[in-house]
């Protein structure tokens, strides 16, 4: 019999220095949820967001390619874009002192900056991202050497397989006092639902979780007794969660804002004129509130000092198991 794996140390989620860490050893170097490609149509159209933060912009540039870039200018760290979405005319120019960059990252014009010595333009180009896109959602990548999102995304699309194309699209956002861990554990956790969500609870009736892990996704799956699946829900390591439940196609990103306080970004993708959608998403919103009531006051108990270590269900928090050993291995 195989022993139950401990809790990770409490630290973990309390401590602003392993935030610190994390944004370099976990957030720098994997994939993340950054926007819609439908939103990026026309040259120049660009959708920026802060990520663990890190201000990041991705446009679309003249050739209709996705390119990526951090935010920020070489001169003195200005903004290159104000927004969240917008259109640039042909390059970028930075907000503080309007230095030039074109899409491809070069700078074309230190405007302003005078004659002198020790400007090379060919060592000020903007500092870039790895950017793929993947069934409509675009995911970026601090990391330009990582592997192909495609690659860890494998055990997903296989699962998913052929999907209607969904253009109808409802954005929302969760702010939730905890750290970003322990939403995610609570995510992954197959263990809970009868007692926090009494209503998705009725709804399964006698059907179980299966949870499996596939490198580095973890899949859900809602089985009756005829076997194949109802509903799929997929988490994408290390903040990244996928669900089709009624034929509405939801991603959750959850994004730390610090280290006692994360963001959870939703995003609804449907067919048109489906009946199923305004059920489907106020049974993700509920659920969401449920989840972040409880994550919430998971987070005070660790504050609070008294808990120190538990245990962990090889039956059915082996997810919990597999991310708490990922994140301490990530932090070495």
């Amino acid at each position: 019999m195989t022993a139950s794996a401990t809790t990770a140390p409490i630290d973990v989620y309390r401590d602003p220095a392993v935030y610190d860490r994390e944004r370099v050893v976990i957030f720098a170097r994997t994939w993340q949820f950054l926007g819609l490609e439908a939103d990026l149509v026309r040259p120049g159209d660009y959708l920026a967001e802060t990520l663990a933060g890190y201000p990041i912009v991705v446009v679309r540039d003249e050739e209709d390619v996705l390119r990526g870039y951090h935010n920020v200018c070489r001169h003195r760290a200005g903004p290159l874009v104000g927004e969240a979405r917008g259109r640039c005319d042909r390059e970028f120019v930075c907000r503080f002192h309007e230095w030039r960059y074109g899409f491809d990252g070069r700078l074309r014009e230190a405007t302003g900056f005078g004659a002198g010595e020790g400007l090379i333009v060919a060592d000020f180009g903007l500092l870039p991202v790895r950017v793929e896109a993947w069934r409509g959602f675009i995911f970026v990548n601090l990391d330009v050497s990582a592997a192909p999102f495609s690659e860890q995304l494998r055990p997903l699309d296989e699962r998913l397989g052929h999907q209607p194309r969904r253009s109808a699209k409802v954005r929302d956002r969760h702010p939730v006092a905890c750290n970003w861990k322990v939403f995610v554990e609570n995510y992954l956790d197959g263990y809970h639902k009868e007692g926090v969500h009494p209503a998705l609870a009725v709804e399964a009736g006698s059907k179980r979780y299966d949870i499996q892990m596939a490198g580095e996704t973890a899949l859900y799956e809602v089985r009756g007794s005829s076997g194949p699946a109802e509903s799929l829900w997929a988490w994408i390591w290390p903040n990244t969660g996928l669900s089709v439940y009624r034929g509405v196609l939801m991603l959750e990103h959850m994004r730390p804002v610090g280290p006692d306080k994360t963001q959870i970004e939703h995003v609804f993708l449907h067919e048109p004129e489906d009946p199923r959608v305004e059920a489907a998403i106020l049974n993700a919103e509920r659920i969401t509130e449920e989840d972040a009531w409880l994550s919430e006051r998971v987070q005070g108990n660790l504050d609070a000092g008294v808990y120190r270590q538990g245990i962990l269900s090889q039956a059915h928090e082996g997810a919990v198991v597999w991310f708490q050993a990922e994140v301490v291995k990530a932090l070495g």
